[in-house]
């Protein structure tokens, strides 16, 4: 998948071998303000993590991969400007926080704009084509988890087609009674 998009940049598909692109932009995500609020993992983490736990990351979701689709935008001079992960729920699964996948849908993970580029449209390109992947792939729901705090991303979510599902779960590593919000679009 490779597609111009009105803008400085392209949207497309990762390949495998830019294990270290992937790495710099999760590093770079990682520091964002609110890194606490959208992501799983802390910085301290991720650079701690060896060459081959990017280069397995970038496989798995790179062109050709069937179970998650890793979508970028790759700006003037190769710079990689945002990204979004789609990865696959099947059916009769159960997902990360240990609900059952009750269908075979997509989950959206990993969502990050460098800051500059925020409210281009770049988000929603990015979206674009991470349902495009999801459509094409044979998902008819696609969904994605943001905490309750996170405004700036909810809107985003919003301007790309995604909707409040009124369904809960609970916040990775939080107290009792704290959870996220899912955010659902049908194909």
């Amino acid at each position: 998948m490779s597609a111009s998009v009105p803008g400085d940049y392209v949207i497309r598909s990762i390949r495998a071998d830019e294990w270290p692109a992937v790495k710099e932009l999760r590093l770079r995500a990682l520091q964002d303000p609110l890194a606490h609020l959208a992501y799983l993992e802390t910085y301290d983490d991720a650079a701690g993590r060896p060459d081959s736990f990017w280069q397995e990351r970038a496989a798995r979701s790179a062109e050709g991969a069937s179970g998650a689709r890793q979508i970028i935008a790759e700006g003037p001079g190769g710079l990689w400007l945002g990204t979004l992960t789609v990865l696959v729920e099947e059916e009769g699964t159960t997902d990360w926080a240990g609900s059952p996948v009750e269908r075979r849908q997509g989950h959206v993970v990993g969502v990050f704009v460098r800051r500059e580029w925020r409210g281009s449209g770049l988000t929603k390109a990015l979206f674009d084509a991470g349902l495009e992947w999801a459509w094409a792939s044979g998902l008819e729901r696609v969904r994605l988890i943001v905490h309750p705090d996170n405004g700036r991303a909810q809107a985003a979510y919003r301007k790309a087609g995604f909707a409040p599902s009124g369904r809960t779960v609970p916040l990775a590593g939080g107290g009792p009674g704290e959870v996220e919000l899912e955010f659902v679009v049908e194909r």
